[in-house]
Order: C-alpha cells, then sequence, then structure tokens
C-alpha cells in the first residue's frame, strides 16, 4: 500500500492500525502488517481466513482488498492471494 502525503512512522501506524482494525472487525478475521515496518510512505498488510470451501475464501478476500481500495487513507498497489491446503 502506498501511504500518500504521510511524513512520519507514527501517522503510517495511525492509518495502518485503523485499517488493520476495521478489517478484523468487519471480516472477523486475522490481520497484521507484514512489511515495510521501517518505510513510512508504504506498508505490506497481510490477511488469514480458513474454511472449507476455497470459493468462500476467495469472495472474503475479495471483499477485503474492495474494502480496502474504497478507503481514502491509502491506494493498494498489488495484491496476492495465496492458498494453503492441509488434509487430515
Amino acid at each position: 500500500m502506498r501511504l500518500e502525503g504521510n511524513f512520519s512512522l507514527k501517522g503510517k501506524r495511525k492509518v495502518v492500525k485503523s485499517i488493520l482494525g476495521r478489517v478484523k472487525a468487519r471480516f472477523n478475521t486475522a490481520a497484521a502488517e507484514t512489511g515495510g515496518q521501517d518505510l513510512y510512505e508504504t506498508a505490506a498488510l497481510g490477511f488469514a481466513v480458513c474454511g472449507p470451501d476455497q470459493r468462500i475464501l476467495n469472495t472474503v478476500l475479495d471483499n477485503i482488498l474492495g474494502f480496502i481500495e474504497n478507503n481514502a487513507e491509502a491506494e493498494v498497489v498489488d495484491s496476492r492471494m495465496e492458498f494453503d491446503f492441509f488434509f487430515g
């Protein structure tokens, strides 16, 4: 993500914390800043969801991405989804 107009790590933390908190509350998912912690104009966020159906998980992740893209505080410049499958 690109945080335009941000000039400090403190300002970045405020924006990232806000986005992560709203995503966690709305989508009941695990979320964390996963990269760029020492850069004040960029952030990498990661989200984890679990479930029995990849289509449902894909929809949830698409909805999270759309939610963040509609956020005026940051611009999504890249996104990637990965799926891991575990069988018992």
